[in-house]
């Protein structure tokens, strides 16, 4: 806890531990267990430091194993800013002037996968001979239609529609379990959580999620579109970035628990199903883009790392590198 002297006394009162941010405020982040009337003395008195200072936002970040301060919190004038699986942030803006913390994440992020095999195979060949006439040879090219991969959803508002779609999912944030000792048999206030937070890539995210539904490994190659879309999803906007993959493997194998069928299914009978024929759906012009890529006509985007002034994480711009070039 970290110590302070008030006034001209020579009195020092202890303090909430907390960090200066880069915005005039502070942040406090608690690990170990407290009870309530200490932590209430800690905040009332930390709150009357922060303002002498001049502070302005003070977030407290509470691990799951301190739910019991939540309403403490609260009663002090704080207010939910966001949850995680092992976390609730509050917030409290100390002057009297309006807010300026940022709100939530206003957005989630959605892919979509256009998995195409378009090999163009010969199937058999003519060979004619006429002693009359030249020697020739005439071959005959059959080519397979070009099969995109599709699925049709075992719940969902698709559910037992029929309708085929291409693999979808969300970009997720990774959280990476490492310590946890089940509340049954442990007192909730004793119980640790580790939680090591990753973020999740569009590339990476897409890949993964046509694994998990059909088995099939995929290659990234481009964003060729991405839909924005409002009160989607809990009041959250969404952005759907549709994605063109390369097959890497053929043999579908579908997830049971999500999936209800998954093939691969000539493009042209994927066009025609009466929900994509809506000049003015998602799907129609999820077709009109595929039709465009098949027929070469069309260049989407492709990552590039580039570094940042404020952090080191790796980050990517997408943009038409064809054009570009």
């Amino acid at each position: 806890m970290e110590q302070v002297t008030i006034g001209n006394c020579d009195e020092r009162v202890q303090l909430l531990p907390a960090i200066c941010d880069e915005y005039g405020g502070v942040v406090v982040e608690l690990k170990e267990h407290m009870e309530s009337d200490v932590f209430l003395t800690l905040l009332k008195t930390s709150m009357s430091q922060w303002t002498l200072q001049g502070k302005k936002g003070v977030w407290i970040k509470l691990p799951i194993h301190l739910a019991n301060l939540v309403e403490t919190t609260v009663k002090e004038g704080f207010w939910y800013h966001h949850a995680e699986p092992d976390y609730l942030m509050l917030v409290n803006w100390i002057p009297k002037t309006t807010s300026t913390l940022p709100l939530n994440a206003s957005h989630r992020v959605g892919v979509g996968a256009i998995v195409l095999n378009d090999k163009q195979e010969i199937r058999s060949t003519e060979v004619a001979y006429d002693h009359h006439m030249e020697t020739y040879q005439t071959v005959i090219f059959h080519s397979t239609p070009v099969l995109m991969l599709v699925v049709q959803e075992k719940s969902g508002i698709l559910r037992g529609t029929g309708i085929w779609k291409i693999p979808t999912g969300i970009v997720e944030v990774v959280w990476l379990l490492e310590v946890v000792h089940y509340f049954a048999n442990i007192p909730f206030s004793k119980t640790l959580i580790e939680f090591n937070l990753q973020g999740e890539d569009i590339s990476a995210g897409v890949i993964r999620e046509v694994v998990e539904e059909t088995g099939i490994d995929t290659e990234f190659v481009e964003v060729l579109a991405f839909r924005q879309s409002h009160k989607a999803f809990f009041g959250k906007s969404d952005l759907f970035f549709v994605c063109m993959m390369r097959p890497l493997s053929f043999d579908i194998q579908i997830q049971e628990l999500e999936i209800e069928a998954a093939q691969w299914m000539p493009l042209e009978e994927v066009a025609a199903q009466p929900f994509a024929q809506k000049t003015d759906s998602l799907m129609n012009r999820i077709m009109k883009l595929c039709k465009a890529k098949v027929e070469k006509d069309y260049s989407g985007f492709t990552p590039h790392p580039v570094t940042s002034y404020f952090s080191e994480s790796p980050s990517y711009i997408y943009f038409n590198n064809t054009d570009f070039n």
